[in-house]
């Protein structure tokens, strides 16, 4: 019994024996997302009607690459484990920016205020020197941008990279964060910027 579950959990990439895994964060380029057989289950423009309900706050993530400041804006970041400290976002496989914080090893979540939907509309574009203008400094744990003026902020390592879909799930595991009382947040919303009014 034993040796067969051996056999499965190796056929299936996971580990075998105590110990952290090695992290292989980069998009392998075998996978996909839908087979040729399968059909999309809802259609695409409804999915995005239905879920843009659900209001979301919004971030940048940003790495320091090999090849200078990498960085995107994200809306789907999350806590995922109080212990260990883990966190989670989701990042499209066409990304051209994920590459290169994979690469880095490491990220911060730049949390944004409700003032700084302008910083995010820059973070979002592609093909643009995201950073030109942009104040920052290093976070303490990763040295990765934090970004000045965030209301929070948390600096990882990668930990894990998983498939779903047309998306990576990549989670990190919390090296250091900090946060600043009485800024309300930035919220995405139904395809537009809002604010929370409590």
């Amino acid at each position: 019994m034993a040796a067969t579950a051996i056999r499965y959990l190796r056929s299936v990439g996971a580990a075998t024996t105590a110990g952290p895994a090695p992290v292989d964060p980069l998009p392998r380029p075998d996978l996909r997302a839908v087979a040729d057989d399968e059909r999309l289950p809802v259609d695409p423009a409804e999915f995005r009607r239905v879920l843009g309900h659900f209001a979301t706050g919004v971030t940048v993530v940003t790495a320091h690459a090999p090849d200078g400041p990498a960085g995107f804006a994200c809306q789907s970041f999350a806590s995922l484990s109080l212990d260990p400290p883990l966190v989670t976002f989701m990042v499209a496989r066409t990304s051209t920016t994920w590459p290169r914080i994979a690469r880095a090893g490491a990220f911060c979540v730049n949390i944004l205020g409700a003032e700084q939907d302008a910083l995010c509309r820059g973070f979002a574009v592609s093909g643009a020197d995201k950073f030109a203008g942009v104040t920052y400094g290093a976070a303490p744990a990763t040295g990765s941008p934090l970004l000045a003026s965030v209301p929070a902020w948390v600096d990882c390592r990668i930990q894990a990279v998983h498939t779903g879909g047309d998306h990576l799930i990549v989670v990190g595991r919390v090296e250091a964060l900090g946060a600043a009382d009485g800024v309300a947040p930035l919220l995405f919303h139904r395809g537009a910027f809002g604010r929370f009014n409590g």
